[in-house]
């Protein structure tokens, strides 16, 4: 068996080293906090397999004007970041036309429909099955316009297997009768979960995986060096040599992928998330109001209201109006909340097309990227960890891989 590096200890660097370890591994992990310290803490907990229309999509040339100047837009651009990010930009309108957007959703589907094969086994363990929470996400439209522009993407999700019921106004009153009633119409996704507390899962799952071997540096790495034989990882506790590399970084991989000798256009989505403490008896589910693009998810302490988009890198200075505008649209979609609390930032991985990166570096078949999995890594953690486990063994992956190529943005 091999001792493998993974770097980054979200739910994709965790699951794939719960993967890795299952075949006998030797695994280190690296990352400067430990489990759940970026993106991965903050999300909606949503197991969302019915996520397959990427944010590149035709609606974006339609939806310009309002995300730009509309007060009410979960969108938002820092004019001082755009030099830096034109190219980025360009490469996302280019994949939102109608056929490479239709492109990405298949493969999105392809990866989601084997997401929960991913967590299956995982989920034996009842340290970790303690957080899942089995009820079916709430997309809600509060115009019938909204919902008569979301039909096209609806329509794609059905042929790609995604299984929804649509719900009226007395139905989606009486599946959740707090909300208000401002909402015309509903989508609930069948098969769809979410988790209690995301974050102590992670840590639950890392504390698990280190009673059965796991080494954990907590330290950031700043240089991969593939050679021949082994790939050198260095970092501020020292360097160490090790047969194969999972680099598994979210928003910090582009440049440890470019020492690999790929150039990856990896940028962030940036999101943000309030906490009502105490609530979680409003509602029963993950709701998510569609056109202001956030969720609201009953979590172990209190409903957390997580969403927006925010193009401006990794500075860490929040949008004081995307904070607001999450806690004035949350307690309008549910009058009962009480005042929110801990407002959090976290750094999405995003790449232009709407896919990850799963597969070999083009330099050294000894390293194997794992991210850029933008608004879904909580969901596709699992399948993505089995994936680098079937190119580390050097078996045939289950699925193909080539639409998540490294090389694909040449």
């Amino acid at each position: 068996m091999a001792n493998i590096a993974v770097i980054g200890a979200g739910f994709v660097g965790l699951s794939t080293a719960w993967h890795l370890m299952r075949e006998g591994h030797a695994v280190t992990l690296y990352d400067p906090v430990g489990a759940a310290g970026g993106a991965s803490f903050g999300n909606a907990g949503t197991f969302a397999t019915y996520a397959c229309i990427p944010v590149n999509n035709p609606s974006v040339f339609r939806d310009i004007p309002h995300f730009l100047l509309d007060a009410r837009s979960p969108f938002r651009l820092r004019l001082g970041y755009l030099p830096q990010l034109a190219p980025w930009l360009a490469r996302f309108l280019f994949h939102s036309t109608a056929a490479r957007s239709e492109h990405t959703s298949r493969a999105l589907a392809q990866l989601l429909g084997r997401a929960q094969m991913g967590y299956d086994a995982m989920l034996q363990a009842p340290d970790l099955a303690q957080f899942v929470r089995p009820r079916e996400c709430l997309y809600l439209y509060s115009s019938t316009k909204a919902f008569a522009q979301s039909q096209p993407g609806l329509a794609l999700r059905q042929t790609l297997g995604v299984a929804l019921d649509v719900l009226g106004r007395d139905e989606v009153q009486a599946l959740e009768p707090n909300l208000s009633p401002l909402f015309e119409r509903g989508v609930l996704f069948r098969g769809s979960w979410h988790l209690s507390d995301p974050g102590a899962f992670l840590h639950t799952l890392q504390a698990h995986l280190q009673q059965q071997g796991l080494r954990v540096v907590q330290s950031a790495v700043s240089h991969l060096r593939p050679g021949a034989q082994e790939v050198v990882v260095e970092c501020a506790d020292g360097a160490q040599a090790f047969d194969q590399v999972a680099l598994c970084a979210g928003a910090y991989s582009r440049a440890l992928a470019a020492q690999c000798g790929d150039a990856i256009p990896l940028d962030t989505e940036r999101g943000y998330h309030l906490l009502y403490p105490g609530s979680s008896s409003l509602i029963s589910r993950p709701v998510g109001w569609a056109e202001r693009g956030f969720y609201m998810t009953p979590m172990a302490r209190g409903i957390r209201v997580a969403g927006s988009v925010e193009l401006a890198g990794l500075k860490p200075e929040k949008h004081a109006g995307l904070l607001k505008l999450l806690e004035h649209s949350s307690q309008r979609a549910l009058p009962g909340l009480p005042s929110a609390t801990e407002p959090w930032l976290g750094f999405r991985p995003t790449l232009p097309d709407g896919l990850p990166v799963i597969g070999r570096s083009r330099a050294s078949a000894r390293v194997v990227y794992a991210f850029g999995h933008q608004h879904i890594g909580l969901t596709l953690g699992g399948v993505s960890g089995s994936l680098v486990a079937d190119l580390v063994a050097g078996r045939a992956p289950a699925l193909d891989l080539a639409p998540f190529a490294p090389g694909r943005f040449l």
